[in-house]
């Protein structure tokens, strides 16, 4: 077997060898268990070779011993390390948290998946190690970092001009296009948010985090799952209430992206006090009052681009509509964002959910953290 192709040879092609005999062994049986939702995950190892297996030495010598120094993220799932090989080559090295609730399966799904998806728009793993209790995961480094740590950064929000936005928006768009449609699966993501969108040295966007994604087989439109996994402020009411999920879902967690790019500011914030608004309520409340430039990000305001914003505004509240029916689709979508074909008028939303999220829930799950970064996994009878 072969790992991924690299740009040139370096340490992980050449760690291939000797470790070919442990792959298979070591990730076989969390595809078996986690496929609970009848997703077509099963046959993945017959089809596609793995990325390379690492001594844990190795990575544990690219980041000196993961000094805090060389921490460049903390996901929901453990922290990332910048790393650098013996050749020079720069990684990201995410080591799994034992209590981040990513478990085995979720790291052997993450593997499995990445290893069969090449995209422009996709980050690329490109190897990973397994030493007694660690697990670790090691991708392309992404000169930028995660798009959160500059949009949500009003000291730092000015970097991402309305080109560069309009830029991350049509690739991320192409990138789900790419999962839904035209890769080799059917993959639904999951976890579609700010902090799982990566960039690089030229501000391009690749969508990182696979550990909660499952693959659909030809003919499945919807899944009904027991364990609701994800990030509250980006789930579809479908999939946050009744373990619902589909593409659609990935297409709501998209609208709410794609509002947060527009607007440089988090979903579940409250951004009009005296009527308790979050992100999603809030452009609505805007697009009924004609005033959705209000929403733009005000270090960007550009009334050369105000057309783009006020059409990405009107997409973003076709995305985020309360019924799975009535969002686009990923072909759709992307046609909506590359062309200037006439849109349909969205539906007026409840948000009912939104503001549920709000209030109780966010009191619920933590006192400390924001319920836009928590990733959690809530298991529900039926």
């Amino acid at each position: 077997m072969r790992c991924l192709t690299l740009e040139q040879p370096s340490l992980i092609s050449a760690a291939l060898t000797g470790n070919r005999r442990n792959r298979v062994n070591d990730l076989t049986p969390a595809v078996r268990s986690q496929n609970s939702e009848n997703t077509s995950t099963d046959n993945l190892l017959e089809e596609q070779p793995l990325p390379t297996l690492l001594d844990f030495a190795i990575l544990a010598i690219a980041t000196d011993n993961f000094r805090e120094i060389n921490k460049i993220g903390a996901g929901g799932f453990g922290p990332v390390y910048k790393g650098k090989l013996e050749d020079g080559q720069l990684v990201a090295v995410k080591r799994l948290s034992s209590h981040s609730g990513q478990g085995i399966e979720e790291f052997k799904n993450e593997i499995l998946l990445i290893s069969k998806l090449q995209h422009r728009n996709l980050v690329r793993v490109l190897a990973y190690c397994v030493h007694g209790q660690e697990k670790l995961l090691v991708y392309e480094y992404m000169a930028n970092g995660s798009l959160d740590t500059l949009l949500f950064d009003s000291k730092k929000s000015y970097q991402l001009p309305w080109t560069k936005r309009f830029n991350m928006i049509q690739g991320i768009a192409r990138g789900i296009l790419y999962l839904h449609r035209d890769s080799c699966l059917r993959v639904i993501h999951r976890d579609l948010k700010a902090s799982n969108v990566l960039l690089d040295d030229e501000m391009n966007p690749k969508i990182s985090d696979f550990g909660l994604a499952r693959t659909f087989q030809v003919t499945q439109e919807l899944v009904n799952t027991n364990r609701i996994a994800g990030t509250f402020s980006y789930m579809s009411p479908e999939y946050a209430m009744g373990g619902l999920f589909s593409e659609k879902s990935d297409v709501y967690s998209f609208g709410v992206l794609l509002l947060e790019i527009v607007s440089g500011k988090k979903n579940n914030g409250f951004y009009d006090h005296e009527n308790h608004l979050n992100l999603l309520s809030y452009a609505w409340k805007l697009q009924t009052e004609s005033k959705e430039l209000d929403l733009m990000d005000k270090s960007i305001l550009d009334s050369d681009s105000s057309a783009t914003v006020l059409r990405c505004i009107h997409i973003g509240l076709l995305y985020v509509q309360d019924h799975a029916v009535d969002r686009p689709s990923m072909p759709s979508v992307v046609l909506m964002l590359s062309s200037e074909t006439d849109l349909p008028l969205p539906k007026q939303p409840t948000f009912i959910f939104q503001r549920w999220l709000n209030s109780d829930t966010q009191s619920q799950i933590s006192k400390t953290q924001s319920v836009n970064d928590i990733t959690v996994s809530v298991a529900e009878g039926r």
